[in-house]
């Protein structure tokens, strides 16, 4: 049987009324609440083999065949400058971690209006195809990107002219009952995308889900897509080396002494800092000059990682360490540290308001005879899972992913 959890019903329609999932008689639509911090009523319904995937972040679809998830998409509309396209970055790792191909349906260029100012097209930051590759690589599980259909191609540099300018140049399907906001089906990207999610859905029917999985890369299909994204990324980068780019722009690379120094601050008599840190020769630190906050952040942190980090499928696989800083970083190569300073009023109190925040969705303070009905499983799961999916995304991605977390007030450290 196959079941297909979606946010938007539509969208899921769209999917299966443009590939083969059409023809199967076994299959139900399911609603995909996003966590137990935003959906506490319903999450706890959700399915162990599918919450696998939300640990991080909700993504838009889910179709799974007999309790097996074999695939996910991820959609959006959103301009992809800068770090904007690494915004849901997050869901598509949480996917392929867990050995789940993962589509992502993202813009080529969507053009921005401003008052005053003629339209133009902002363009898709090419870093998100070398951050898929990366994810591809140390997984061997399909990261692919299709783009949402635009008119970029045939009104480029005469953005004002696009029959889509009210959409940002967007085509979206004619169907508008059916299939409101969706993507123009008949696109050639949308036609390759359907192409490839058919192919998954046939090797797992013929193979089981286990062997699909593992023969996927080499599939035709899948690999041109994996080609025509390497041919994206160098066409749009022009040659230019990836450390210019953003979000490694914003990434500076110390010695783990630096760190080490600085963490130094918190060592006394009875607690040394840990190995974990220590055995890592070199520090990449992402800095965020900003207002504590979550998008585009904790995606482009996650993006960091594969891209400048990691060798292996967990944390502990990575040949940096990885370190978030709210704040202005200071190099001082006179002391061989760091100085953060506080220039956009970062401070580790907002990470623990946003943390406390949370646990107002904790069952695990109460009593047996002070839960309510619905609560009994919800407790039951919080007992499993603790607070995983009960903290807000950004906290919990960048809980993640961090080797370290610092802000001029105060920081955070992993030891192990």
């Amino acid at each position: 049987m196959y079941r297909v959890w979606y946010s938007t019903e539509s969208f899921a329609d769209f999917i299966i009324d443009h590939t083969i999932l059409t023809t199967r008689y076994d299959i139900v639509k399911k609603r995909m609440y996003e966590s137990d911090a935003s959906k506490p009523r319903d999450f706890y319904t959700t399915p162990d083999h599918i919450r696998k995937i939300l640990y991080l972040d909700a993504c838009d679809l889910i179709v799974e065949k007999d309790n097996e998830p074999i695939f996910s998409i991820e959609i959006t509309t959103e301009a992809g400058t800068g770090h904007n396209s690494f915004q849901r970055f997050a869901r598509i790792a949480a996917s392929v971690e867990n050995s789940v191909p993962a589509f992502y349906i993202y813009p080529e260029g969507a053009i921005i209006t401003r008052q005053g100012a003629t339209p133009k097209w902002d363009k898709i930051n090419p870093m998100i195809f070398r951050a898929l590759e990366s994810v591809m690589a140390i997984y061997q599980i399909p990261a692919l990107l299709y783009y949402f259909p635009t008119d970029i191609k045939q009104f480029e540099e005469h953005p004002e002219l696009s029959p889509n300018l009210l959409n940002k140049g967007l085509r979206k399907d004619s169907n508008v009952i059916e299939y409101p906001d969706c993507p123009d089906a008949n696109a050639e990207s949308m036609q390759k995308m359907f192409r490839a999610i058919n192919e998954i859905l046939s090797m797992t029917e013929n193979q089981g889900v286990a062997s699909a999985r593992k023969n996927l890369l080499r599939n035709l299909v899948i690999r041109e897509q994996r080609d025509y994204m390497n041919e994206q990324f160098s066409l749009k980068a022009e040659n230019k080396p990836i450390t210019k780019m953003s979000p490694l722009t914003a990434v500076t690379r110390v010695k783990t002494d630096y760190l080490l120094n600085y963490l130094a601050r918190y060592e006394d008599d009875n607690y040394r800092i840990g190995e974990l840190l220590r055995n890592r020769e070199y520090t990449s630190i992402y800095q965020v000059n900003a207002k504590f906050r979550g998008d585009p952040y904790p995606g482009a942190l996650a993006a960091i990682d594969y891209l400048r980090c990691r060798e292996g499928t967990t944390f502990e696989d990575r040949r940096d360490n990885l370190v978030l800083v709210f704040g202005k970083l200071d190099i001082d190569n006179d002391n061989n540290t760091l100085n953060v300073i506080n220039e956009k009023n970062s401070t580790i109190v907002d990470f623990f308001n946003d943390v406390k925040h949370s646990a107002r969705h904790n069952l695990l303070v109460k009593n047996y005879n002070e839960l309510k009905n619905y609560e009994i499983p919800r407790y039951l799961m919080q007992v499993r899972y603790g607070s995983t999916y009960s903290k807000v995304k950004h906290v919990r991605v960048f809980s993640y992913f961090a080797d370290a977390i610092i802000f001029p007030d105060g920081c955070l450290w992993r030891d192990a």
